[in-house]
């Protein structure tokens, strides 16, 4: 899987501080505290922990993470299915289900793009500010399950079984799974006023 630059980063962060390992139980902790109200928890966490000592206990750069990642796995996925496209011996139905997938996935991974770059830009936004830009991040988050959604249902039916669909299942199904969970996380902290500096495991420092 091709790491990107915001996870490489992420990756440095948590090489230089692993010998912390205190620090990096209460971030685990706080970590599986915001996982543990998420349909699939063990994803969510799976996909978090590596990145503990960048999260600290920090309710942004945990929001931050959720998506860095979800735009990792959907940009891994849009790559995976291109080089499906190109495999010889596709039924006609085949290559027509993975150019519509690649599609959507594509639109995925600029949606969940276009979310990481609304979450930097919020910068110390509070109040209504602060309300709008979450409400946009959700509604690409939203947009970017639905297209991986519909990745899906274009492999639906006994026509299209077969490894295709199988691989395309496997990882369209880990990628919505992580998507849904970065959302999730994020209407959870928006409940809980991470805008105003509170969220999961707050009081506890970080």
């Amino acid at each position: 899987m091709t790491l990107t630059p915001s996870l490489i980063l992420l990756s440095i962060l948590y090489i230089l501080n692993k010998t912390d390992f205190t620090a990096a139980a209460g971030t685990t902790s706080f970590i599986r505290a915001a996982c543990r109200a998420t349909t699939y928890p063990t994803v969510c966490v799976q996909s978090l922990s590596t990145y503990a000592f960048a999260i600290q206990k920090n309710p942004r750069q945990l929001i931050t993470t959720a998506l860095t990642v979800s735009v990792d796995r959907a940009q891994s996925t849009k790559t995976f299915v291109t080089k499906l496209t190109k495999l010889r011996g596709l039924k006609p139905r085949e290559y027509a289900a993975l150019k519509d997938c690649l599609e959507e996935v594509s639109d995925s991974a600029e949606r969940l793009s276009e979310s990481v770059r609304e979450l930097k830009s919020l910068g110390r936004a509070r109040g209504p500010e602060f309300i709008l830009h979450m409400s946009n991040l959700q509604t690409w988050v939203s947009a970017a399950l639905t297209d991986d959604s519909t990745c899906l249902d274009g492999f639906s039916g006994r026509a299209l079984n077969g490894r295709i669909k199988t691989s395309i299942r496997a990882r369209m199904t880990n990628v919505a799974q992580v998507v849904e969970a970065a959302l999730e996380v994020m209407d959870l902290e928006d409940a809980r006023g991470v805008g105003g500096g509170g969220g999961v495991g707050d009081g506890a420092g970080g």
